[in-house]
């Protein structure tokens, strides 16, 4: 069943097209992924979706719904959640303070009502429980449990990855944009991601799409990928399709070489 689709996506920058009348479908409850050199028109694509930019043209539609227009706020509320190349997370809040921002979407009281009305009004008592819990089941599965309350300041790089991705999930997305997720971790972090984002799948049934440099890591998680250059697609199929078109070794795989 196709739960997310882009259709003739496009967008220019200064007169020079970013993004060239690009197509893809993908499968709820799939791990697709975007791959391409530098500056092909990844990342643009992801802020397309993410509402961050506007299209010239086309349409971002997820469950029969075009989201192009949207601000990023209600694109998030209809369950699009992002990690980005850059962490974008609060270094001066702890772990589970900043999880809980990533309830914000779903939270009746605001990010600190609950906080503040804490005991005045069992409503929001029980709201502020119900969305610890949830966040709770996200430290507990990221295995992030001692680190709950320390500031995010103060985490390994990849540790601080990690963060970003459970406040991902905090918003409970149905459509998940992870960017880059295994930049600056090692190997065995990168092998504990690779888990992670299948577990992401099948647990919390969330379509995943991945931008991501590292090809073993793509090659070993990817249902189907998309290989585009300079904004233009060149190929999509499986990773065995995807990484024995000759368009891909000359644009992407032969320049890792």
């Amino acid at each position: 069943m196709v739960h997310f689709k882009i259709e003739n996506l496009s967008i220019s920058f200064g007169g020079i097209t970013a993004v060239d009348h690009v197509n893809f479908e993908v499968e709820q409850n799939k791990i697709f992924s975007i791959i391409g050199p530098n500056g092909s028109g990844k990342t643009t694509i992801f802020n397309m979706i993410s509402g961050i930019y506007k299209p010239v043209s086309g349409r971002i539609i997820l469950d029969d719904e075009n989201l192009v227009g949207y601000k990023p706020d209600k694109i998030a509320r209809k369950g699009v959640a992002r990690t980005f190349q850059n962490i974008q997370l609060f270094g001066n809040a702890s772990v589970m303070d900043n999880l809980m921002l990533g309830r914000h979407i779903h939270m009746k009281t605001g990010v600190t009502g609950g906080a503040c009305m804490w005991g005045r009004k069992s409503g929001t008592a029980k709201e502020e429980i119900k969305h610890r819990e949830i966040v709770e089941n996200i430290i507990d599965f990221l295995e992030l449990q001692s680190l709950r309350d320390h500031f995010v300041s103060g985490l390994p790089y990849g540790k601080r990855k990690l963060v970003e991705l459970g406040r991902a999930l905090a918003l409970e997305p149905k459509v998940l944009l992870l960017d880059e997720p295994s930049a600056g971790m090692n190997t065995e972090e990168k092998d504990d991601l690779c888990i992670w984002i299948k577990d992401i799948r099948e647990d919390y049934k969330v379509t995943i799409l991945l931008i991501e440099h590292d090809m073993n890591m793509v090659m070993g998680i990817s249902d189907r990928i998309l290989a585009i250059n300079h904004g233009i697609k060149i190929t999509e199929g499986t990773p065995q399709e995807v990484q024995k078109h000759p368009d891909v070794v000359a644009a992407y795989l032969g320049e890792e070489d």
